[in-house]
């Protein structure tokens, strides 16, 4: 593989002596023989090594030969964002000659991050480039082996790259010598998919958490510590609740379920947020605000999800769905909505083989070059539609209404009644999904006549309404006639008397039914369902949490 750029002044700086200088009071000495390990992939939480003398170079293990990926030289430093993150490094460090360097630990590392502005962006933006750069590159010691049949397959590849994990996929059916690889493993075609971790037994089907253990996602997040404030969901709103509080000096826990970024996550880019005039996709958005919570040293806990709120008791207790816990003195709720289903007799038998929530380059390398259907008139639909344009054969969008304008901005319909590759079909619903195995075609009836089509299509990507993450929350927090979480003024008299609510003072904007317990972002009834505004509502209630906890 081609080295990357090795003198690319962004992705691999080289430090002034002054800026050195700067890091020594937080540093130790720290000297390597040559062809000495500094640091091996799989590691926790390796230190920060600034060179001084000599050559490091930074290499990709595999079982035939080390790719290497860059030599660092005097004045480069190491790492990239899982030194922030506190994952497992993806890479080796051997000095190719007598080396002297600086060490620094994580821990310090963070707070010469949060408290030099100038070092700040030459690190951050430097360990971004290299993540991508792993990313798209070197796809390190994670192999994931599965089919494109598979719905089981499609989450894990979900799940690796919405959180940004670099890893090698092989198909079953499309690529050569993958029955051997299995025989070797002692795999099943049945146990598939299959991940195999570096150094580790292979996991059979693993779920997100089994995932997410195995590559040490998690890692130094303990059960015995009482956060300040508990963030459920990493959305836009939560990650931005994180940020503040954490960039305000509150100890802050994010528990997201899937990956950061939330529903937002998926949508393939994000047009209309400020600061972005050429857009920018929902992972990417997520990537970077993931990194600014965890740079203000807010701890994110990936794959557990909130499954009920203690609301009777100081602190809070969250009990999770892998039976541990967590606490905290304040509660914010963000745990978002997902996309309503279909209201089709089958559609479970079909999703992740055919029927889709998310629209990202995953789901649009599998339908390239075939028609389409996405269900729905929001946002995330014309996004979707606009970007799966430029890759499937043609696209049909289904909506019940007459038209788009009162669901979608201007600048989505203008493109979506532009293109050619698309077909916006109004008064239009599915009525049936048939297929083996996977979707193979589908059947929509158009309202105003009556007519009912067939057609052989084999992605449906459904993107209607909105139903809130909520069911943790029942008997705990008011909820309205669509259980999403009533706060503020929209908490009335007789909600409050329900509830018991105990303080002389009205709830706070954002504030719900618990004193202390927070919503925001889609989950909040009455929210705009917007980015933006989510992000709005997320800091603004870090604000109120100061309120709170001064009471």
């Amino acid at each position: 593989m081609p080295e990357p750029t090795p003198r690319d002044s962004a992705m691999f700086p080289v430090l002034t002596e002054a800026q050195i200088e700067r890091l020594r009071p937080f540093a130790r000495p720290r000297s390597g023989a040559a062809a000495e390990i500094i640091f091996e992939p799989g590691e926790t939480r390796p230190s920060f090594f600034v060179l001084l003398k000599g050559e490091v170079e930074i290499v990709s293990p595999s079982a035939r030969e080390d790719t290497i990926i860059t030599l660092h030289q005097a004045g480069e430093f190491t790492g990239e964002l899982d030194l922030l993150t506190g994952r497992r490094s993806q890479v080796r460090a051997r000095a190719v000659t007598p080396v002297e360097m600086i060490e620094i630990s994580v821990e310090d590392l963070r707070r010469i991050v949060q408290t030099d502005a100038e070092l700040s962006e030459i690190f951050l933006r430097a360990f971004l480039l290299r993540r991508a750069y792993l990313i798209a590159n070197v796809p390190g010691g994670l192999l994931l082996i599965g089919s494109s049949h598979s719905a089981a397959t499609l989450r894990l590849r979900g799940f690796l790259t919405r959180n940004g994990q670099p890893h090698t996929y092989l198909d079953v059916e499309h690529d050569s010598g993958v029955q051997q690889l299995l025989a070797t493993f002692q795999v099943q075609p049945g146990d598939l998919p299959v991940l195999i971790c570096r150094n580790q037994a292979p996991l059979k089907n693993p779920s997100n958490a089994e995932t997410a253990a195995c590559l040490g996602f998690n890692a130094g997040i303990g059960e015995g510590v009482i956060y300040d404030v508990v963030v459920i969901g990493g959305g836009p709103a939560g990650l931005a609740s994180a940020v503040y509080a954490a960039s305000e000096g509150l100890k802050v826990l994010v528990v997201e379920g899937t990956a950061p970024g939330g529903q937002a996550g998926s949508s393939s880019r994000i047009e209309n947020y400020l600061g972005f005039p050429t857009g920018i996709s929902g992972q990417d958005l997520a990537a970077r605000a993931f990194v600014q919570a965890e740079k203000f040293g807010a701890h994110v806990s990936i794959a557990r999800k909130a499954a009920r709120l203690a609301c009777d008791r100081r602190p809070f207790r969250i009990a999770l769905d892998d039976g541990g816990s967590v606490q905290g003195q304040a509660v914010i709720v963000a745990s978002g909505a997902e996309y309503r289903k279909l209201g089709i007799e089958n559609i479970g038998r079909f999703e992740g083989a055919g029927v889709y929530y998310g629209a990202t380059p995953m789901e649009a390398q599998i339908c390239q070059g075939e028609e389409i259907v996405i269900v729905g008139g929001g946002n995330s639909a014309g996004q979707a539609a606009v970007f799966l344009s430029g890759k499937a054969k043609h696209v049909h969008v289904l909506i019940r209404g007459d038209s788009l304008s009162s669901t979608m901005s201007q600048y989505l319909i203008r493109r979506i009644e532009e293109s050619t590759a698309i077909t916006l079909r109004t008064r239009t619903e599915v009525q049936v999904l048939e297929g083996n195995g996977r979707l193979e075609r589908i059947r929509w009836r158009h309202a105003p006549t009556g007519t009912e089509e067939t057609h052989e299509i084999h992605h449906l990507f459904s993107m209607t309404g909105a139903v809130p993450n909520t069911d943790w929350l029942q008997g705990c927090l008011t909820l309205d006639d669509k259980q999403f979480v009533k706060t503020g003024a929209d908490l009335r008299t007789d909600d409050l008397s329900a509830a018991k609510w105990p303080l002389r003072r009205a709830p706070y904007l954002f504030e719900t039914s618990v004193p202390r317990v927070f919503a925001v972002g889609d989950v909040r009834s009455g929210s705009a369902k917007r980015v933006a505004s989510s992000v709005g509502e997320g800091s603004v209630a870090v604000q109120l949490v100061h309120r709170v906890l001064a009471e």
